[in-house]
């Protein structure tokens, strides 16, 4: 069975389709269309219909993490379609902020969303099949807390301001002919950690790529070189990334990972 992805929403731009900051992938998984994340407005409505796409014709819906550059578009896709579920963590809600100097400011879901829209999504927990070839696989790393802490992530719980865990985000697991394709939009959780979660999960089966952004964007260049280092390390054979990439850390892993590592763009894409 042939995969291929398509990215529909992300920070460049290919004319005339536009581009914002955020991401959406469309999957076809043979006659299965599954659409992950929908950026940070309604533009993924109009950059489906662009690259030749109907949204009514989306069977599942997955939101990688609660932040707004995933799923603010949420509400507009729930309009275009009128039966796809889209499928969240069970620790996903409205309390996701950024903190910056003493100001935190909200990065999370549409307010309201998980009330307005509660006979349309599924909360899942644990590694949860999606459909036949297709898994969403959480966190299963101890400590991500310090890396939340380092973003200046925090989520409010209660009155308690506590650093984000990312336990509301999950990978995209799919099994194709070159193996394991891994999607996580910001590998909030670290890279490496997300290959060797999905590689502890299925200790059999080979890891072909890592697919999204890897939030290395605001890295110096000797961690993104650490980082280029040990995902080449874990013998995984692509790794196609874009969003908080963004472009100095793009070109820094091209040198690292040579033809190994793809940019994004949109209408790019992917077969597997």
């Amino acid at each position: 069975m042939k995969t291929k992805l398509t990215v529909i929403v992300d920070n460049i731009a290919t004319a005339p389709i536009e581009g914002e900051w955020g991401l959406c992938i469309l999957i076809e998984h043979g006659d299965t269309m599954i659409l992950v994340d929908t950026g940070a407005s309604d533009l993924f409505v109009d950059n489906l219909k662009r690259l030749g796409f109907d949204i009514k014709d989306i069977k599942y819906a997955t939101l990688s993490h609660a932040h707004y550059d995933h799923a603010n578009g949420i509400p507009r896709f729930f309009k275009e379609n009128d039966k796809a579920s889209f499928y969240i963590r069970e620790t996903t809600a409205e309390n996701c902020y950024v903190k910056k100097l003493f100001v935190r400011k909200y990065i999370g879901i549409p307010k309201n969303m998980l009330t307005d829209y509660q006979n349309r999504i599924v909360t899942v927990s644990g590694d949860y099949s999606l459909c036949d070839g297709i898994w969403l696989i959480p966190h299963k790393t101890a400590g991500l807390e310090k890396l939340g802490k380092r973003e200046m992530m925090y989520r409010k719980i209660g009155r308690k301001w506590v650093p984000d865990d990312f336990s509301h985000e999950q990978s995209v697991v799919i099994d194709t002919e070159k193996g394991l394709i891994i999607i996580n939009s910001c590998s909030h959780g670290g890279a490496v950690n997300i290959i060797n979660e999905v590689k502890d999960t299925f200790p059999d089966k080979h890891i072909h790529a890592l697919i999204g952004g890897l939030h290395l964007f605001n890295k110096s260049e000797d961690e993104i070189r650490s980082v280029s280092g040990a995902i080449a390390d874990t013998g995984i054979d692509r790794v196609c990334t874009g969003h908080c990439t963004k472009n100095r850390a793009f070109h820094i892993m091209k040198e690292e990972l040579g033809d190994r590592v793809e940019q994004f763009r949109i209408g790019m894409e992917m077969v597997f």
